[in-house]
């Protein structure tokens, strides 16, 4: 490692004597975050739908046109309306072996809602994947990061291997209650476009715009130390931000880069977790495991 540091205690190894692992994925929440946010008027926001829809309609060919140059498989998570609403995107990115992951039924917050109400929303998303897909998703990432209390054991329950909401870590790590567990593929916001370039007033968020050059600052050299010293690199994109044309040309250049510089592997999100889990059978690496929930209740040095 250079200067002889060794910044990550126990990195994994990666396919093929590789640096690090690397996966752009994409959120595909196009028009679901609309009508939640604004269950009574959304279809009056005419502007705000048509941002949100450029994302299925004109990013994502995009966007599946340069993994094909590239010769890359990748995660795209999907609210499972979206892929009911916009199935022409979902099944080009399947027929390109792209991965679809679980990204909620309509976007909706799940420690927002009752353990029941979170379990209804999450097997309703597995149904409309499993219908679409052929199989039952692997993959998990709690929209807007909002993992509850009751999403381990819903998730564990539904069989899923991995989730990818958490930000506990800069290599993969363990979630258990006590009885099974599942791997966390972790990110963290500086990995997600959403900070670098939302802008909206109907959702309130008016970041400052910014040239995508200084947003790839961010992303590149989040990279470079993934790759000095053996991290797992995941960001997060959203196709009607990222999507856009001098902010896509911005992201081809990035992995063009990351493909140039040499020992990356480029993977989705279901590859690497089976990667891990095969590291874990063969006694080759052991990650550290994380007991969820870790507060059941709210502290008692807070109570009244």
């Amino acid at each position: 490692m250079p200067n002889g540091r060794t910044l990550i205690a126990n990195p994994p190894p990666w396919p093929n004597g590789a640096r690090c692992a690397v996966a752009f994925t994409f959120d595909m929440d196009a028009d679901s975050i609309l009508h939640l946010a604004h269950r009574d008027n959304a279809n009056n926001l005419v502007a705000a739908m048509s941002m949100l829809q450029y994302g299925p309609r004109v990013a994502m060919p995009r966007i599946l046109a340069f993994y094909r140059e590239m010769r890359v498989k990748q995660t795209f998570f999907v609210p499972a309306w979206c892929i009911e609403r916009y199935p022409a995107a979902i099944e080009a990115a399947l027929a390109d072996g792209h991965e679809i992951a679980h990204h909620g039924y309509l976007h909706e917050h799940p420690n927002e809602l009752s353990a029941e109400q979170e379990r209804y929303w999450l097997q309703r998303g597995i149904d409309v994947i499993a219908r679409v897909t052929g199989a039952r998703p692997v993959g998990h990432r709690a929209p807007a990061y909002k993992f509850s209390r009751h999403s381990l054991d819903l998730l564990l329950a539904e069989g899923f291997r991995y989730d990818a909401s958490l930000m506990g870590d800069d290599i993969p790590y363990r979630l258990g209650n006590g009885t099974a567990t599942l791997l966390e593929l972790p990110s963290h916001y500086a990995l997600d476009d959403w900070g670098h370039y939302m802008f909206s007033r109907e959702f309130d968020y008016k970041m400052p715009i910014k040239a995508p050059s200084q947003a790839l600052e961010v992303f590149r050299a989040e990279f470079v130390a993934a790759w000095r010293y053996g991290g797992l690199w995941i960001s997060v994109w959203h196709p009607f931000l990222s999507g856009r044309l001098a902010r896509f040309e911005a992201v081809a250049d990035l992995m063009e880069y990351m493909a140039a510089k040499g020992g990356v592997w480029f993977a989705t999100l279901r590859d690497i977790c089976a990667h891990i889990e095969g590291l874990i059978a063969a006694g080759q690496w052991v990650p550290r495991t994380d007991r969820l929930p870790q507060y059941p209740d709210p502290i008692p040095e807070l109570a009244r």
